[in-house]
């Protein structure tokens, strides 16, 4: 059996529709713009970025939730974006058609957040 990694994305709606249209298996291309995918390590940091930044540039923001064979996952060290418990792994954008390749099972959402109703 495969050892996997779990991890967690934050994610707008654009993203999880594209996520939703693979089948629930696949990360999209990222954007000229965007040249790392950066899934992340824990589920409160997940938490943060969907609730504090999701939310009001898109007013919902989701966690979302996936497996990766931890031995492929090996290759990207963890990087350290803030404090002790803000982890990423950082892959490039030309590799994350190979990365999805080695999701195992599907991604799922775990939590969804919105803005208050006025």
């Amino acid at each position: 059996m495969t050892e996997t990694l779990t991890l967690w994305r934050p994610t707008g709606p654009e993203e999880l529709a594209l996520v939703k249209a693979s089948g629930w298996r696949a990360w999209p291309p990222r954007l000229p713009e965007q040249p790392i995918f950066y899934p992340v390590l824990n589920e409160d940091y997940a938490i943060r970025i969907a609730r504090d930044w999701n939310v009001p540039a898109s007013g919902v923001g989701y966690v979302t939730r996936f497996q990766v064979d931890a031995a492929f996952a090996a290759r990207y060290p963890v990087q350290q974006a803030g404090g002790r418990t803000i982890l990423e792994l950082w892959v490039p954008a030309e590799e994350l058609a190979e990365f999805n390749r080695h999701i195992v099972g599907r991604i799922e959402v775990v939590r969804e957040f919105r803005q208050p109703a006025d």
